[in-house]
């Protein structure tokens, strides 16, 4: 996978003056100052930044449907910004143009508890929803492991600990409204549970990256808080039994809510960054919902599970603010990865894979790494047979980074010949556009780019991302 450089020379002179249009419209909430554009093309990734021309901080759905027909009429490309926490380039503007920042449409806009469902804008975050919702005993249950925005997760199709239960974003949107390249307003559904009307507009959205539309409102299921929440670690002899163990569980169909692997050099990074004081070997953490009775009847069985494939003993425990505090960890990992090669970039990836092969495929990227002589510590929602791998690279290391490009391919087209996926939740993005094909086959790439250019023919809406169209 080469790493995208910046291809932007410049605006003509039809962008030129929708550039000059929209700064005229927006005023002070429009910028082009250089730090603002900078922000807006950084993500935390190895890609290069490559920032858009300009910024617009919307505050409604209204000033989204403005900019998009304004840059519609002058062909200016059009990125939706979050947070800005995605990991495979979404946020870049290869082309230049405009990103609108949506952080300040962020309104709860209605919580229906007797119907299990809400309504937000998409700039608020996964946190603050949980927030919002405290006092009403439910819960949006997808959680990456950054404060993600909500419109960002939809357009990404995130997840996170608590998919192997609770499913990932495709799972919990009802629907949402979209402001498409003509600056029409598409609603997708209502809030039916469900529904057999057309096409499902609902999960075209979702995942699409921004590239058929901007999302400015979702509907969402919510979820109960669990009567009790049981939660622990246990640590493994080996990466294979951890992996067997996993296997084992969901095989037995046991409803545990989490279940995360981390490697040797994963427990030791969040050892030294979040203070746990595990036992550095391959652990999984483990949490179980449901009822008092159920949750300890759970945590047994997965025991004696653990132990049978060289694991234990199992400590768990459900006092909440533990639980909390190793969950945290978990959702720290990326950060107490880098420490471990101070001045390195970690980048990072991920891959799923059938649950059934999630053993091969983790034990051949094992070897590959040693193969390479990386530090790349390995951290997974395992349940549903997605891991993350990180090697720690130093950019200023050809050699070295060639290899990292290398071994990517190779991670990815392994899962793709497991019958996985080159991305579980990272999205495509810019990074891996070139795997798409061996994935899906050329049939199912061109009805997508069929999508695309019925619903975006001028190419404005997040260009260079999935797709690499007129390139």
């Amino acid at each position: 996978m080469a790493v995208p450089q910046s291809t932007h020379e410049g605006l003509d002179s039809r962008q030129s003056a929708g550039l000059a249009v929209l700064k005229e419209r927006f005023h002070n909430r429009y910028s082009d100052a250089a730090a603002v554009r900078e922000q807006h093309g950084h993500t935390t990734t190895w890609h290069a930044n490559q920032a858009p021309d300009a910024v617009i901080f919307a505050q409604g759905e209204g000033d989204v449907v403005e900019t998009v027909r304004i840059c519609a009429d002058h062909g200016l490309p059009i990125i939706a910004f979050g947070t800005g926490t995605s990991l495979e380039g979404q946020v870049n503007a290869p082309r230049g143009g405009v990103s609108i920042d949506m952080a300040a449409m962020n309104a709860v806009v209605r919580v229906s508890p007797e119907d299990l469902d809400c309504t937000v804008q998409p700039g608020v975050t996964r946190k603050q929803l949980n927030t919002h919702l405290r006092d009403t005993g439910l819960f949006f249950p997808i959680d990456p492991g950054a404060d993600a925005s909500l419109g960002g997760m939809a357009a990404t199709r995130a997840s996170g600990t608590n998919a192997v239960r609770y499913g990932t974003m495709k799972d919990n949107v009802l629907a949402v409204r979209a402001v498409l390249a003509n600056g029409e307003v598409m609603t997708t559904a209502q809030r039916a549970r469900k529904t057999s009307a057309g096409y499902d507009l609902t999960r075209l959205m979702i995942g699409s990256e921004g590239t058929l539309g901007i999302i400015t409102e979702l509907t969402l299921k919510l979820h109960g808080i669990p009567e009790t929440i049981a939660g622990g670690v246990c640590p493994f002899t080996s990466i294979s039994g951890a992996c067997n163990a996993v296997i084992a569980t969901i095989q037995c169909g046991i409803p545990v809510a989490r279940i995360e692997l981390l490697d040797t050099a994963q427990v030791r990074a969040c050892n030294a960054y979040s203070k746990l004081g595990l036992d550095e070997v391959p652990t999984l953490f483990v949490e179980f919902h449901g009822t008092e009775a159920g949750v300890g009847e759970q945590a047994a069985l997965f025991g004696e599970i653990a132990e049978s494939h060289g694991g234990g003993p199992f400590k768990w425990e459900t006092e909440a603010e533990k639980r909390t505090a190793l969950w945290q960890a978990r959702h720290d990992a990326y950060w107490a990865a880098l420490q471990l090669r101070p001045g390195a970039k970690g980048v990072a990836t991920d891959v799923c894979v059938p649950v059934s092969r999630l053993a091969d495929c983790i034990a051949e990227t094992i070897s590959d790494i040693e193969d390479c002589g990386f530090l790349a510590p390995i951290v997974g929602h395992v349940g549903d047979g997605n891991f993350h791998v990180l090697p720690l690279i130093d950019m200023n290391d050809a050699q070295e980074v060639a290899r990292a490009e290398a071994f990517l391919s190779r991670l990815a087209e392994r899962a793709v010949a497991m019958e996985g996926t080159c991305t579980g939740e990272h999205g495509v993005g810019q990074g891996k556009v070139k795997y798409l094909k061996r994935e899906l086959g050329e049939a199912s790439v061109a009805a997508m780019i069929a999508i695309k250019r019925a619903l975006d023919p001028g190419n404005i809406m997040n260009p260079g991302k999935i797709f690499a169209i007129g390139e």
